[in-house]
């Protein structure tokens, strides 16, 4: 079986607490624990590596410019991102889950992701993203139900 970055990321997510992937001291012990549930260590260090990349986007300066605008993604983002990742994301945004900085944010960080990125992939992004960035508590758990719920958004 071939495991992937996000199946790392997904583990990690469902098994620890942020602190927990933070504190250097305990990556070791999170390392051994990733290789006894059978994730390879190339893969083990990548998800390592994205988190660090995401959690160093938390003082990244904010976008300026109106919120109602619309995003154009440029073509080597069109390849990776089918119209339905794209529609998935302007969806979340017009619901208020997700802004332009977290949208950017997730927009990076999927094209980081060096498997395909499909439907699935983008909802675990975009709650990895918002679980880690200050203040979209709300926007996580309106997410979450999403993602493992598979359910519509409630008003």
């Amino acid at each position: 079986m071939k495991e992937t970055l996000l199946d790392v990321l997904m583990y990690l997510f469902e098994n620890y607490h942020d602190g927990e992937l933070e504190d250097s001291d305990n990556q070791q012990t999170l390392r051994v624990e990733l290789a006894a549930a059978g994730f390879p260590e190339d893969q083990v260090d990548h998800a390592f590596a994205w988190l660090e990349d995401l959690a160093s986007q938390r003082e990244a300066p904010t976008l300026s410019g109106r919120t109602d605008s619309l995003r154009i993604y440029a073509p080597q983002e069109c390849e990776r991102l089918s119209a339905e990742c794209r529609g998935f994301l302007l969806h979340l945004e017009q619901l208020g889950i997700l802004n332009p900085e977290s949208r950017e944010l997730v927009i990076e960080r999927l094209l980081a992701i060096e498997d395909d990125v499909d439907l699935e992939r983008v909802k675990w992004v975009c709650l990895l993203v918002l679980v880690n960035q200050p203040g979209e508590e709300e926007a996580a758990i309106h997410l979450e139900d999403m993602v493992y719920y598979h359910g519509e958004f409630l008003h």
